[in-house]
Parts: C-alpha cells; structure tokens; sequence
C-alpha cells in the first residue's frame, strides 16, 4: 500500500501531470456552471483533445473534467437555480434559498468545504478498500439493486413536508414522466402519443432546466420580482456557527454517497437525494432543512462528491461503470489500449495510482479556486432582476438545446417550466417529482431483471440476504411516520392523563 502511494505520488506530481490536472479541473468548472452540459458531455467533448497525450496524464485531465464538473453545478444550482448537473439538483432546495437570504457565498463556501471533506475521505477509503469493495459489489444483482431503488423511493416521506399526500402524488407524477418512451427490456413505446422525440424519454437535465430555472423565474414574475440582494462583502462570508453545523452533515453524506456510489450504475444523484432525505430525518435542525439551511447543502455536496470518486470502484477494479461519467472514461481506457479491472491494478500500477493520488491535488486546487471566490461569485445576485433573468432564460434555452442539438428539448423545458411555476404557485414540492424521475427508469430496468431472475417471483428479494435487508429499511422508512405519530399520541395521552390525575384529587 505504502510503496503503492509513492509510487502514485511519483507518477502525479510531475508538472506535466499537474498542468493537465489543472487544466482539466478549470475546464470541469466551467462545464459544471454551463446548464445542459454536465460532467459525462464534457468528458465526451474533450475526450478526443487528450488522444495525443500520455494515457496517465489525459485521464489525469479526464478525471479532473468529472470532478470539476462537480463543483460548477453546485455553483449556478446555488446561485440561480439552475442545475449544471443531475446530480446537483437536490441543492437547488436549501443552497437557492441560502442564496435569497443573501447566504450566497455563505453556500458556495460549504459547498466546497463539504465537497473537499468528502473527496479526501472517501479518496482515502477507496485506496484502501478499492479491492474488498469491488468484491462486495459483484455480490450485487437485480433484487439487491431494486431494494436499494425502492429504499430510495421511501425517503420520499421525507421530502413530502407537511403534506404527506401532495408529496406521493408529485412521486407518482415523476414515475409516470419517466415511463415515457420505449419500455425497458421490452420494445413497447408508451405515450410517445406517434413522436419520434419521445421514443428515447424526456431528457432528465431539460426538465430540470425548466422545473427550476424557467419555474423559479416566471415565480418572481408573477410576484412582480424582488428587490436584488443587497448583502455586504462580510454577509457573503461562512460563519463558525454554519462551519460547526455543516460537519456532522457532510460526514454522513460521504459515508453514504461512498456506499451508493460504488454500487455500478447507483450514481451521485441518487446519494445527494438520499443524502439529503437522511438529514431530514436525524439532524438537529431538520424543521430549517427546505428554508436554507447548512445542512440542506453539506450533506448533498458531500455525498455527491463521495459518490463521484467511488464510482472508480467498479470502473476501475471491475470494468463496470459506476455512472454515466465513468462509462465515458471507460471508452477513454479503452481507446488507450487499457483493459480495467483486477489485473489493471497489477499491470499498471503507475497508472491507476497516480491517477488515483491526482484527486487529493485536483480537489485541492478546486478548493483553493472556489473558496476565495464564494463570495466574488455571490455578487451575480447584485444584478437587477431585468438583467439577471433573461440571462438565466437564455443560458437555460443554450443548454437545452446543448443537450442534443435539436429544438424539442427547448420545448420540454418551457412546458416544464410551467409545471414548475403552478408548483410553486400552488405549493406542491418538486424533490419527490425529482425523485420519482430519478429512480423511476432504475426502477424499471431492476424490476424487470429481477422478474427474469425469479422466473416471474418477485419475492426472490427476500430470499436473498443483502436485498432481504434493504427491503426491510425500506419498509421500515415508509412506516416511521406512522409509528411516530403513533408514539406522539401515546405521549400526550400520557401527559393528559397525568394533568388529570391531580385535578381528580383535588376534587375528591
């Protein structure tokens, strides 16, 4: 292990390696900040840039693309609503409204604390364990993967709020939406209503565009717009108090996004999702989380960041993509002639250490970038709302059309976002909506593989011991809020009829 880390150590901090981790780290920013592109096209644009370049150093540059990307999605979803990424979408809830209390650099500065946090931590567990884990994920088949999904799907209760009920029907509703196009496994196209558009689905990304970015601006519209923040140079600073509250958060966002992330085709967006439904669950300030709270941003960013970097797991000692982004690095492997899996580490240990090692500099080098200038990006919400929100619909328009050069996905944007302003106009929560979008192709494709596995028996989910397990988590978040209500009557009764006991007395 030891001699391992010199070695990779040896091999990143040439300084051509550094330039290219740099470059590729500046590069994944911008992408991240660009809504529409994301990580995996960013990848895939430059990919064909790195092909004259050493294998070690371009996916040197190629890793610090991913990474990046990372940190700019957080950026706009913080700043204007706007998800660069799928999976930076869960901090549009608590980093945007961070943003209108003038908490905008207060955010950006958690947010990469926190990601930097978890990028260290889990680059350190994936050093160590990369081999045992990769072990424990073969062990992962179809029920193993659809408990997971339906675990996720539980913690809807925890993105519902108040109304339990709005909360499952917009669930409902984002399962429905991604049901569109042809079913998985089979050759069925379902409410494609005769378009060729929908064949392959709604673009996840244009109706994140539109339920956020485009719903958030016909919202202030309809308000008749707000007065552009006007928080001093030391409002935009973190304080010791948000530092303090932000640790706990973004510990257990890495421990789960590394959980979720090395699992093959889990991905960050379902870790920050699930992330951000576990603080709901157990933090100390769970009643803030949805207003602008530091832990509705923590504990997301981390477990995003952590997922990112477990990804490499499978990718690396298995050959199986963790994500999106790694199934493109893939392709990068394979054009430079290398083969991932087991005897990748044994073949070419310089390689897959120092590329490894390159993410301690990569995030380093993004937090030196992003922290100082927290506050210089918060200023963007200085702008009067007459320039800042034509510059959201036009970057939003851009990026829709990024997505695949064709001019329906700008219509799937504009017709989300008027589901997002009636969201908001009539205060139904968009995370569960999210949530069954995200989940609900998973879903499928893990219900129909389990289905083949079990000859049609579905409960082969409790015959096996993990998937066993993970149903019943999933069944147990779905009956807590029953059980503590339940206990919540139980107390009062008991304190009532304590209360009551000495008026008795007195009376006798």
């Amino acid at each position: 292990m030891i001699d391992n880390l010199i070695l990779g150590f040896e091999t990143a901090v040439t300084p051509e390696n550094l330039l290219w981790c740099f470059i590729g780290v500046v590069l994944g920013t911008v992408i991240g900040m660009l809504p529409g592109l994301g990580s995996a096209t960013g990848v895939a644009i430059l990919l064909p840039v790195t092909l004259t370049l050493e294998p070690v150093s371009a996916l040197i540059m190629l890793a610090g693309i991913y990474y990046g990307s990372q940190y700019g999605a957080s950026t706009s979803s913080i700043l204007i609503s706007t998800p660069g990424d799928s999976s930076s979408v869960v901090l549009t809830l608590d980093g945007y409204q961070m943003a209108r209390k003038g908490r905008a650099g207060a955010a950006l500065a958690i947010a990469a604390l926190s990601s930097f946090l978890a990028a260290i931590l889990s680059l350190i567990g994936l050093m160590a364990l990369a081999q045992p884990i990769a072990d424990l994920a073969l062990n992962f088949g179809p029920p193993e993967n659809l408990a997971i999904i339906l675990f996720g799907l539980a913690t809807i209760v925890s993105f519902a709020g108040e109304n339990v009920l709005r909360g499952i029907t917009m669930a409902a509703v984002g399962l429905l939406v991604s049901m569109v196009g042809v079913a998985a496994g089979f050759t069925t196209a379902r409410f494609t209503f005769g378009s060729v558009n929908l064949l392959s689905g709604l673009d996840f990304i244009a109706i994140m565009i539109g339920l956020f970015a485009i719903g958030e601006v016909l919202h202030q519209i309809h308000r008749g717009g707000e007065a552009p923040i006007r928080a001093g140079f030391k409002d935009l600073l973190v304080t010791r108090t948000e530092l303090r509250r932000s640790v706990a958060p973004a510990l257990r966002g890495t421990g789960l996004g590394f959980g979720i992330g090395v699992l093959p085709g889990a991905g960050a967006t379902l870790a920050s999702f699930m992330s951000y439904g576990l603080e709901k669950q157990v933090s100390k300030n769970k009643a803030e989380i949805g207003t602008g709270a530091v832990e509705g941003v923590a504990a997301p960013e981390a477990a995003n960041n952590a997922a990112a970097n477990a990804s490499f797991v499978p990718t690396l000692a298995l050959g199986i993509p963790g994500s999106g982004t790694t199934a493109v690095l893939l392709g990068a492997f394979i054009l430079f002639g290398l083969q991932p899996g087991p005897l990748l580490f044994e073949q070419q240990p310089d390689l897959v250490w120092g590329l490894l090692v390159s993410f301690f500099f990569g995030n380093l080098l993004l937090l030196i970038l992003n922290l100082p200038l927290a506050p210089v990006f918060a200023q963007i919400l200085r702008l009067p709302y007459s320039y800042l929100y034509p510059l959201v619909l036009f970057l939003s328009l851009v990026g829709a059309f990024a997505l695949s050069n064709n001019t329906f996905t700008i219509w799937v944007v504009l017709v989300s976002g008027l589901l997002g302003y009636f969201m908001k106009r009539f205060d139904f929560p968009a995370a569960p909506f999210v949530l069954g979008l995200v989940l609900g192709p998973l879903l499928e494709r893990s219900l129909v593989q389990t289905s083949a596995l079990g000859q049609g028996n579905l409960f082969i989910v409790f015959e096996r011991p993990l998937s066993a397990v993970l149903m019943i988590l999933a069944l147990l978040a779905l009956a807590a809020p029953v059980i503590s209500w339940v206990f919540r009557k139980l107390r009062a009764q008991r304190k009532h009829g304590r209360a009551a006991s000495p008026a008795v007395k007195n009376m006798s």
